[in-house]
């Protein structure tokens, strides 16, 4: 799955950069979209991502551009490699580079929270 989200002011941080939290944000609505629309009709939550590290800062007016593969399934849980890249505007760089990825991993629920199988 592929989406995209402009970076506007009310997403920058003290310095001007975008704020590490709604990059965080972002990448789990994109990878739970993902997850929902791989599976309709399940309910899933996320349970954890890899390793966070944020290779450059992006600045305001940036357009990121999130990938979203499914990576692994197991019984209860699927897991989803994101990866978001961006253009460097004030360098007028048009091939964008990738500033952020992880592993996020969700666990199949059902109402009361218990997990489920992912097939069935």
């Amino acid at each position: 799955m592929v989406s995209y989200k402009l970076v506007m002011p009310e997403h920058m941080n003290q310095y001007g950069m975008l704020f590490g939290g709604n990059m965080l944000k972002w990448v789990d609505e994109t990878a739970w979209m993902a997850v929902s629309l791989d599976y309709p009709g399940a309910r899933f939550v996320t349970i954890g991502m890899d390793r966070v590290e944020f290779k450059r800062g992006v600045s305001g007016g940036s357009i990121l551009r999130f990938e979203v593969k499914r990576q692994r399934v197991g019984r209860t849980s699927v897991t989803y490699v994101a990866q978001v890249a961006a253009s460097r505007r004030e360098l007028n760089q048009s091939e964008p580079e990738v500033i952020f990825s992880t592993d996020i991993t969700f666990v199949r629920v059902d109402e009361e929270g218990r997990k489920r199988p992912v097939e069935g």
